[in-house]
């Protein structure tokens, strides 16, 4: 699933390409990634039709493009959402799911939808453009100026909850998927099984600005792509793949001190970590 820093690469797509222009029709080739629209696809479309699209905001996983009526077009990406802006004479994608043909586009291009698992979606939130009403639950995200680490630090070390599920945690911290969860934890050396109320402060803040450098390390090279459901706005991949240093590496050895990575089941996912540099807590010990 798109991280924040694959998000923020669309959003960023976004507002160069699209920004400014005003739709012009809508055409709804699938219903399911509308399904959150109440009046369905006839009344999605008819919310967007004649709208100027006047920014690109995100707030951890979630985008949303705020319209002059004060609505917004709000889009999650799900597992394999893609946000693509594209010339009106391109071929159809295999997996296109929903187009907005647009006026004022640079070169005349389209906004289209494509989602080959349709876990994503696209929806109008009425009065949204500030902040949509569907997001206002999600917590700010690291890269966020208004990010307060010493009170998010202080909530993580009021639960006994183990810090990775903390970190998967939108309500806590937003925009941290399973692989900068595991990237973070590594360069912090943590194991993702740590309680956070055994945690110290300086343990959790240090852990914070990992996660915001991780983040801001991906968003550099473009996100992170493992195969082509990500990419961004130009149907271009990332490429931080090659600089993990966790996530996805078990067996090889650890950038650090050579200790092979491990992996283990987490959430019907994975985690990955360094036995060594990242040793578990000792209740998750195995007894000898």
């Amino acid at each position: 699933m798109p991280e924040l820093p694959e998000v923020e690469v669309v959003r960023a797509g976004l507002e160069r390409h699209v920004v400014g222009a005003t739709v012009r029709e809508v055409e709804v080739l699938h219903g399911r990634p509308v399904r959150r629209e109440p009046g369905g696809p006839a009344a999605f479309a008819a919310a967007l039709v004649g709208r100027t699209l006047t920014g690109a905001r995100r707030r951890g996983k979630f985008l949303w493009l705020p319209l002059d009526d004060g609505a917004a077009l709000l889009a999650h990406l799900g597992m394999s959402g893609q946000l693509l802006v594209q010339p009106p004479d391109a071929a159809a994608e295999r997996h296109l799911r929903v187009r907005l043909r647009l006026d004022g586009a640079a070169d005349g291009r389209e906004l289209r939808f494509v989602d080959q698992r349709m876990f994503g979606g696209l929806s109008v939130s009425p009065g949204g453009a500030e902040l949509p009403a569907e997001v206002a639950h999600i917590a700010l995200d690291p890269l966020d100026p208004a990010f307060a680490a010493l009170d998010v630090a202080a909530r993580i070390r009021g639960r006994s909850v183990a810090i990775k599920r903390q970190l998967l945690d939108q309500t806590v911290v937003s925009g941290v998927g399973n692989i900068y969860a595991d990237e973070a934890l590594w360069r912090a050396r943590i194991h993702g099984e740590r309680r956070g109320d055994r945690l110290t402060r300086a343990q959790v803040l240090e852990l914070l600005v990992h996660v915001r450098e991780v983040m801001e390390d991906a968003l550099a090279q473009g996100g992170t792509s493992f195969d082509a459901l990500y990419v961004n706005v130009n149907g271009e991949s990332g490429y931080f793949d090659r600089s993990l240093d966790a996530y996805g590496q078990q067996d090889r050895p650890c950038r650090r001190c050579g200790t092979p990575i491990r992996r283990t089941s987490f959430m019907n996912r994975s985690s990955h970590f360094c036995p060594s540099c990242q040793p578990p807590p000792r209740a998750s010990r195995r007894p000898r």
